[in-house]
């Protein structure tokens, strides 16, 4: 089935790297996963299932650029917990925030693996996963990690949110390189009409790197492509803002952290910049908008977000309408929120179909190694694991669009599920 990869690992490299600089069909829990269960295990046996939550916590890019999947994985563990736990055992997390460093890395999963015994590890988000050869090597089940480096299309054993078609043997993608769709140009340039991009970019290597290759896709799609360059330590975003309108570009993209993306936002308001859309990528899918752009209203309501996950806003949806209720205490809400909800509940899943002859960490990698077109109900595109031997071509593949509206928030552009292109893969190394 369709699902969506529109270049995601290197998105979110990119977006750490810029921050750091700047300062199945398998079984899966039916409609309610919380209602009581008959239970498999004995009845004296209620040990609980211990799971790790790795997370970039106090990284140097800020104490709130990665704890989204985490909070949203907590959230639904203790939700489960309130209704029985999963078969009757108790979910207990043990957390480790590495501090965004390689040497961290490995002290978190060496004591969550090697001390802690943890079945498995759950909404993986760290900065640099050093350790995740570690977590290959011991079996350990990675389950619903977000892509931020190459490991997720690297080892086995790690399954990250968005799924994988590469051989996973210890070699990144195929022969080092990883491959991603265009689907998101052939939106824009579909649904919209576009035909101008530009990509705005920061004379700094990571930035640079991905402004190449949003080009590339923008290319291949037929764009015209106007590129801007500014400078990192003293940006001119005015001089950008004057340029995009007097070239008339339909699209901006960027390769600049939330900090520049604000201020050319507000550059483009000065200007009189008006774009058929700013398009931002799922990590800062957010609630926090209004704020963050409150001197750029213009461009702010140009806003638009894509990804590969039902948009956290859409309450008319059950899944969603559960999610929401069960972190409503949480001051705001993303959409890694969500996807890490999506990850702790492909976890149950697994762990529930493993509850008759014990849940293993050989037992619940065995079922993740079996998932295709997972959905945790209708939250994600269809998640799929194969190893093939050559990278596709060419893909069918789907994409969740929302827009901002003041008073209104994020605004579903469609349904994902039938939101689809064929598009061409492209090759792009991180």
């Amino acid at each position: 089935m369709p699902r969506r990869r529109h270049f995601r690992a290197a998105e979110a490299a990119l977006a750490v790297l810029l921050l750091t600089v700047g300062t199945a069909c398998g079984s899966r829990l039916p409609e309610s996963d919380f209602e009581h269960r008959e239970r498999a295990s004995p009845a004296q046996d209620r040990t609980p299932i211990r799971v790790g939550i790795v997370t970039s916590a106090t990284s140097p890019v800020g104490g709130s650029a990665f704890t989204g999947p985490r909070d949203g994985a907590k959230a639904y563990f203790e939700r489960l917990n309130a209704r029985g736990g999963l078969d009757g055992h108790r979910i207990e997390v043990r957390e480790c925030d590495d501090g965004g460093s390689g040497v961290g890395d490995n002290t978190c999963v060496h004591r969550l693996i090697d001390e802690d015994k943890v079945v498995a590890l759950v909404a993986t988000t760290v900065l640099d996963y050093a350790g995740a050869s570690r977590v290959s090597h011991a079996r350990v089940p990675d389950i619903g990690g977000q892509p931020i480096g190459a490991a997720y299309d690297t080892w086995p054993h790690l399954y990250g949110i968005y799924g994988s078609l590469a051989p996973r043997d210890g070699t990144t993608g195929w022969d080092g390189k990883q491959y991603g769709g265009t689907e998101v140009y052939r939106y824009f340039k579909r649904e919209h009409g576009a035909r101008t991009a530009a990509v705005v970019s920061y004379n700094q290597a990571a930035s640079a790197a991905y402004a190449r290759l949003v080009e590339q896709g923008l290319k291949a799609e037929g764009y015209k492509v106007v590129t801007e360059q500014v400078d990192f330590a003293l940006p001119n975003f005015r001089a950008v803002a004057a340029d995009l309108k007097e070239q008339g570009a339909d699209l901006v993209f960027d390769a600049v952290d939330s900090h520049g993306n604000a201020q050319l936002c507000e550059a483009m308001d000065k200007a009189g910049v008006e774009v058929t859309a700013k398009v931002t990528n799922v990590q800062n899918w957010t609630s926090t908008v209004q704020d963050d752009y409150k001197d750029a209203p213009r461009c702010r309501n140009a806003l638009w977000a894509t990804g590969s996950s039902r948009n956290f806003e859409d309450v008319g949806n059950a899944a969603v309408r559960e999610f929401r209720d069960a972190t409503k205490g949480l001051r705001t809400h993303s959409q890694w929120q969500l996807e890490g909800w999506a990850a702790a509940k492909w976890f149950a899943a697994a762990a529930q179909s493993c509850a008759p002859q014990g849940i293993t960490r050989a037992c619940v990698d065995a079922h993740m190694n079996r998932s295709q077109d997972y959905t945790a109900d209708g939250l994600l595109l269809p998640v799929r694991f194969e190893r093939l031997a050559e990278p596709p071509k060419s893909r069918r593949t789907c994409l969740s669009v929302a827009r901002w509206q003041d008073g209104r928030g994020w605004v579903s552009q469609g349904d994902m599920d039938r939101t689809c292109f064929d598009v061409p893969q492209l090759p792009y190394q991180q």
